[in-house]
This record gives structure tokens, sequence and C-alpha cells, in this order.
């Protein structure tokens, strides 16, 4: 055990082989074998499990549980409560927001006759740098590959990221929004408040998907969307107007 430079709080459980080093651990923290933390503050009741790495200018919230082999850059924050779960990796200047789950099992079942049986998930998450994920959010991990937040991205609270799927750079990601999997997002999309992705879709770069929106099928990006199921806004619109026409056309029937 090494803990140079180190404030320790009552009750904090430290295994063999780990190193904690110019670091503020408060009450009740339990840091199991082969963990590094360096220069961060970890709160009351947290857990570090096997092999995690916590670098300088980490702060992680009370209660919060840090996954094995899970790797945090350098002035990160997870909020209280929040789990990171096993091979998880968060760039740098990331924020967590409370009691989101980062790294769960994939929602992929086989389906047998008189029961489903879930899938291994071998994949994982990686949340790159500058990237905000807001509280409630669950985030699965790949079954087979990553799934990936892109840099500067932003959730907002309880939105929800399917297995394997990709997230590209800058985008905004409003609350409700739900995600499945095998989903790619290119750089610079918006997704407001609950819009829904079907899975195995492609939302081109620069798309806009207005509230409440479905999306289906893959969309072009540099445009905006609404409906469900959705199409370009403008279309969309018009339909809705002319709708409004149809009971005096029927009584005119």
């Amino acid at each position: 055990m090494y803990t140079q430079g180190s404030v320790i709080g009552n009750n904090c459980n430290l295994a063999n082989k780990v190193t904690i080093k110019d670091s503020h651990l408060w009450e009740g923290v339990t840091v199991e074998m082969n963990a590094k933390i360096t220069e961060s503050i970890l709160c009351n009741e947290c857990i570090v499990k096997k092999g995690a790495v916590i670098p300088r200018g980490c702060i992680i919230g009370r209660g919060c549980i840090i996954g094995e082999n899970v790797s945090i850059g350098a002035h990160s924050v997870v909020y209280s409560g929040a789990c990171i779960m096993e091979n998880v990796t968060i760039g740098k200047n990331v924020s967590i927001g409370p009691n989101s789950v980062i790294g769960h099992y994939a929602f992929y079942y086989k389906q047998k006759e008189n029961s489903h049986e879930r899938m291994h998930s071998i994949g994982n998450v990686h949340i790159q740098d500058f990237a905000e994920i807001g509280s409630l959010c669950t985030i699965d991990r790949g079954v087979s590959a990553t799934t990936v937040i892109g840099s500067g991205s932003k959730l907002d609270n309880q939105v929800h990221v399917g297995h394997d799927s990709i997230i590209g750079s800058r985008c905004i990601i409003a609350s409700g929004v739900g995600i499945s999997g095998c989903v790619i997002i290119e750089n610079d999309v918006k997704l407001w408040g609950q819009v829904g992705c079907a899975s195995n879709i492609t939302i081109g770069a620069n798309a806009t998907l207005l509230g409440q929106s479905g999306v289906t099928k893959n969309l072009e990006g540099g445009k905006t969307y609404f409906g469900s199921p959705c199409k370009e806004s403008r279309e969309k619109f018009r339909e809705l107007a002319a709708l409004k026409h149809l009971p005096a056309m029927i009584k005119k029937l």
C-alpha cells in the first residue's frame, strides 16, 4: 500500500497493492487491489474496484461505484450515486451526473421456447473528453464493441443510449431521448426532448430532430425533422396544416 501525501478518513478500507498519492479520501471509502488514485478527492462511501485509475484533479461524489479496470481522465467529476461499471473509459474534463449508470449490460436477449435468455455483453463504453452526462442517464456497454459518446457532446437528464451506439462530437441530446442499439449519430446533431431512435440507423451530421420525433430510417444531415415517423419539418408542418381542414372537407361531401 502506498499513500504518500494523502489524507485518509475514518473507516476507509484500503486493499494491498493500492497507490494513493496526494489525495483526500473521506470516511468509509473502499479501494480494492491495484487501484491508482492521484491528486483527487473521493467523498464518503465511494467504492473503487480492482485496477481502476483515477488521475489528478478528479472528484468522485458520495456513494459512487467505480468498477474494475475503469479509466477516468484528469479533472473529471462523477457526482453522487453514479455507477461506472467495469472497463469503462472516461476522458478528460468529463462530467457524470448523479445516479447515472455507465456500462450496464446490453438489452439483448435470445428468445427461447418459454423464456428470454440474456446474451453476454463483452464490449465497453468510451466517453470522450469534455462530454457531459446528466443525472439518471443510462449508457449500455457494447455487446461486442464500444458504445461511444463523442468529445464535447452534452446529454441532458434521463437520456438512454443503447448498446454499440456511436454518438459523434458536439452533439446536444435533450431530456427523455431514447437511442436504441447500434445507432450512429454523426457530429453536431441535435435531438430535442423525447426523440426516439430505432436501432441500426444513421443520423447525418448537423441534423436537428424536433421534440417527440420518431426516427425509423436513416436521415440525411444538415436538415430539420419532425413527427413520428419523422419527415423534414416543413413538409410535416404542411401536412399538419392540411389536416386541420379535413373535418370541414368531410362535411361538404
